[in-house]
């Protein structure tokens, strides 16, 4: 007769904590209150969007959204319907009316299909377009009041999830404050302070409703750090920071309004002007043009056929390394710019005035740039200044200023005249021919160029001969790799490869080394001409110098090698450049724009590209398409859904509510599944720097998981052995459970018996009496296989379904950590 070792002692019941009383039930009232105070804080936030889109119309989509939101959730919710399926339906409703109202190829007039996302596709392109040329506030067209419906719908079903579905209706002000974020940073002026008082008001109004209901459970609270799982104490932290997270990335996906850059510079030291675009008063010396989209910034029409190039303003500071600035210290004093104008130098007023009208469409910026030597502006609002000096009309602040005419003198001196100019005739400060800093080797390649020179004019022609391609000088939207400490060295003797900055920069050095007077002045092209006037976009953004002269004043020196149409060549260098340049009285070669065509780049201008021309695209940003950001925000929004649901349903079974007869607790695939929503998130963020960013993101993330993986892979094969009730059964069992333990950080010696093992793993990890239960079956079925006879293989399903019990008891009383579930502990036990 086979005996069998005693069933190992139970262990002493533990008392049983007291129910917790049960909290007022909620009146309907009470139910429908946090809700629509919710929706009322989504709508009041919304209504920021008052300094960007035109009129109110939006408004009126915005609280139908919101409505339809939370009386989604409100009815689901009194079903019972799990957080995760409210949150699915708020989205295909919000869904619904989109097709229904912005679509007409909707099945049965509302719900989506193939042709309706076709039609909602090319809708949103279009607002994307408008947002993207236009400055806010932008006209509420169709296209726009579908992006804010969708946009703030999309934020009515977060902040809905937050406020009711989690319980957190603090992590709404995350979200809120994103939505003021937009307009407050696009917008021209202040936002009303009403828009703000309203939110305030009304999130004020959901933390008091919480408070209230907190309230009510006060008594039946929980002792704090005891009886609550570490799901449950870290629970508001993960819900702020996924909160965090989703704004973030709402932010920057859809913040687009009038942010194309400014230029020139590069984009790392660029300055995003709301509401349009300006430039930046600095030159760099090495790195990549950042043109952005070709955006319209001004209209000029007076001109005729002169071409001339467009100064905003001048830079009088060369700082070795860095490139030109203006000087330290506070702006000019400079003169009113309303009335008549101090005479510029080298204008004696003997030359023909020219009325020059000028209409800024998408400019924003302290500078007011002009043609030749302004006599007068009208048009001009307080507040504006010119500096006989620097040659600029400037104010203290960023300003989108109206339509403006320029009188001014266009004339231009002659070569004789420029080589018997005085310089001393009418002195300009030291800071003009001040330079410190310069390399020998460029100072000694201005002197060679300039040997035999005897006037300014010839010394400052020889060096813009010298930026030619027969000198081996190419035009590029990127510098040479660096090969020498010092920029202006390494572009003027090796690298030969730049744009305008470049150019302008080392001209003006070596102009300096000389004792030239020089400045760097940075403006427009000549933009292209249409029909009834001359269109200059961001794309005509440029730096060239200007030499002085005495009576003459302030002479231009292009020496950036364009072949686009865009340059200018003035009639004193003309004789150089006949046969290669284009000339003010030759027909002028239209660049590529929307209303005209451009004769086919040379060899040398399609690889290097054209200033002035179509930027060429920005790397990285080119190999992510468009839908990559809009789907990098709904996958955030699912998988902040998917979190919030996970934790709520964790908070919930850890404090022993809604738990069903088998004691599961949520289901096992919700986390997985809302932990891939986050990575496929960053995946596509990743996507939107370089497809290689994305990749190697993809790479860390499986080498971080690959120690989980391999212990799944593990667990996996021995769940099956158990299920099939083979010989291994209860081998693979053991070693399961001992792999189980080392994960939550207990060791089990291979050396203890296995009653001796039970009893400390039942104490460790303080079992509850339903999983004493499954440990006592399954340490009787293993003991019977491998002490109890021939046939080891366990009968009936009873073993792998206490198995499975006693694994469920594991995760109720001792739950696995992040950090035990990424870098399995059992992975490293001996064997």
């Amino acid at each position: 007769m086979t005996t069998y070792p005693p069933a190992p002692p139970a262990a002493p019941p533990s008392p049983s904590p007291r129910p917790p009383a049960e909290a007022p039930s909620s009146s309907g009232f009470g139910t429908l209150l946090t809700p629509a105070v919710a929706g009322l804080a989504t709508v009041s936030a919304a209504t920021s969007l008052t300094g960007v889109v035109q009129g109110m119309a939006w408004l009126g989509y915005i609280v139908v959204a919101t409505v339809l939101v939370g009386c989604t959730g409100v009815a689901l919710r009194s079903l019972r319907v799990p957080v995760v399926l409210v949150g699915l339906a708020q989205l295909f409703v919000l869904l619904c009316l989109v097709v229904g109202v912005f679509t007409r190829s909707g099945i049965l007039a509302i719900f989506p299909g193939p042709a309706a996302f076709s039609e909602l596709n090319d809708v949103l392109i279009a607002a994307f377009d408008e947002i993207r040329t236009g400055l806010p506030p932008v006209e509420g067209s169709m296209p726009i009041l579908c992006l804010v419906t969708i946009a703030i719908g999309l934020v009515a079903v977060v902040v809905d999830a937050l406020a009711v579905g989690a319980s957190a209706p603090a992590a709404t002000g995350l979200v809120l404050l994103c939505v003021y974020a937009v307009p407050s940073a696009l917008a021209g002026e202040l936002l009303p302070w009403w828009t703000f008082a309203l939110g305030a008001a009304s999130f004020a109004g959901l933390l008091a409703v919480d408070g209230s209901h907190r309230h009510r459970r006060w008594r039946n609270r929980s002792t704090p750090g005891l009886g609550a799982s570490p799901g449950t104490v870290s629970a508001p932290v993960a819900v702020v920071s996924a909160a965090l997270v989703v704004g973030l990335v709402a932010g920057s996906t859809v913040t687009v309004i009038g942010t194309e850059g400014s230029l020139p510079g590069s984009a790392d030291n660029g300055q995003n002007v709301p509401g349009g675009l300006g430039v930046n008063p600095f030159t760099s010396l090495r790195g990549m043009l950042d043109q952005g989209a070709d955006v319209e910034l001004f209209r000029v029409s007076g001109l005729g056929d002169d071409r001339r190039l467009l100064r905003a303003f001048t830079l009088d500071t060369y700082r070795p390394n860095e490139g030109w600035g203006l000087a330290d210290g506070p702006m000019p004093a400079g003169v009113p710019a309303t009335g008549p104008l101090p005479a510029a130098p080298g204008d004696d007023g003997s030359g023909e005035s020219r009325e020059i009208r000028i209409q800024p469409v998408n400019w924003y910026d302290l500078w007011l740039p002009t043609y030749g030597s302004p006599r007068s502006l009208r048009g001009l609002s307080d507040g504006w200044y010119y500096d006989r000096t620097s040659g600029t009309v400037f104010r203290e602040r960023r300003q989108r200023p109206a339509p403006y005419v320029e009188v001014t003198s266009l004339e231009e001196p002659s070569q004789a005249e420029l080589r018997i100019a005085d310089p001393g005739a009418d002195p300009v400060p030291e800071s003009y021919t001040n330079i410190d800093g310069v390399d020998p080797r460029v100072a000694q390649l201005a002197r060679d160029l300039t040997e035999g020179a005897t006037n300014d004019f010839d010394r400052a022609q020889a060096i813009w001969q010298y930026f030619s391609p027969e000198n081996g000088f190419v035009y590029d939207t990127s510098t040479a790799p660096a090969t020498d400490p010092d920029a202006v060295a390494d572009f003027v003797l090796n690298g030969k490869r730049g744009f305008c900055e470049q150019y302008a920069s080392s001209m003006a050095v070596m102009l300096r080394s000389l004792g030239v007077p020089t400045r760097v002045a940075i403006g427009f092209t000549t933009g292209y001409p249409t029909s009834d006037y001359r269109t200059i976009t961001s794309q005509d953004a440029h730096a060239w110098v200007e030499v002085y002269f005495g009576d003459h004043g302030w002479v231009s020196f292009d020496p950036t090698p364009l072949s686009d149409g865009r340059g200018y060549v003035p009639p004193y260098l003309e004789d150089e450049n006949a046969s290669s340049e284009p000339t003010s009285q030759q027909e002028e070669s239209a660049p590529t724009a929307p209303s005209s065509s451009q004769a086919a780049p040379s060899p040398t201008d399609q690889a290097a590209g054209q200033e002035g021309g179509p930027a060429p695209p920005r790397p990285g940003f080119s190999d992510a398409p468009s839908w990559s950001g809009w789907s990098a925000l709904v996958t955030a929004l699912a998988a902040l859904v998917l979190t919030l649901v996970a934790m709520t349903l964790g908070k919930r079974f850890a404090a022993g509510r809604h738990r069903d007869s088998s004691g599961s607790g949520p289901p096992r695939w919700l986390t997985p599944l809302a932990g891939a929503l986050w990575l496929l998130t960053l995946l596509l963020l990743a996507w939107q720097l370089h497809w290689a960013v994305a990749l190697a993101v993809l790479g860390v993330t499986a080498v971080g998981l690959a120690p989980s993986a391999a212990r799944e892979f593990v667990r996996r094969k021995r769940l099956h052995d158990i299920s099939a009730r083979g010989p291994a059964a209860a081998t693979s069992a053991w070693d399961e459970l001992l792999d189980e333990c080392a994960d939550r950080g207990v060791h089990i010696p291979d050396s203890d018996t296995v009653r001796l093992a039970a009893q400390k793993i039942a104490h460790r990890h303080h079992l509850d009496d339903r999983g004493k239960n499954d440990l006592r079956t399954v340490v009787d079925v293993v003991e019977r296989s491998w002490y109890g006879g021939a046939d080891p293989a366990p009968k009936g399903p009873e073993f792998a379904d206490a198995f499975s019990g006693l694994r469920d008891g594991l995760q109720r009383t001792a739950p696995k950590s992040w950090r035990s579930k990424l870098l399995p502990r059992s992975l490293f036990r001996r064997r």
